[in-house]
């Protein structure tokens, strides 16, 4: 699926800039992009992958976490706690990154 949206990004790009149908057709085109990425469908889709992308880097984040996180020494295992559950985690000299 990635690879044809790729291909499919890329053609479209490649027409837009290869394109010689002049400033008109170049509007349409704009135009025509715009209301896809306004569609409320496509913003659905949009969202429902950054909400699933988000709960795999949570999966992920908790899986090596438990794997690595017993063999951490103590100060880099609570920084990472901390980043993990969404605090900014000191630096090595003990102060806020934010």
């Amino acid at each position: 699926m990635r690879y044809k949206l790729t291909f499919i990004t890329g053609a479209a790009v490649g027409f837009v800039i290869g394109a010689r149908a002049g400033r008109e057709r170049y509007e349409q085109l704009v135009k025509a992009g715009q209301a896809f990425v306004q569609n409320p469908a496509v913003r659905n889709a949009a969202e429902s992958a950054a909400q699933q992308s988000r709960t795999a880097a949570v999966k992920a984040a908790d899986t090596v976490t438990a794997k690595v996180g017993p063999k951490l020494p103590k100060p880099l295992a609570d920084k990472v706690r901390a980043m993990h559950n969404g605090g900014a985690p000191a630096d090595d000299w003990g102060t806020s990154n934010t």
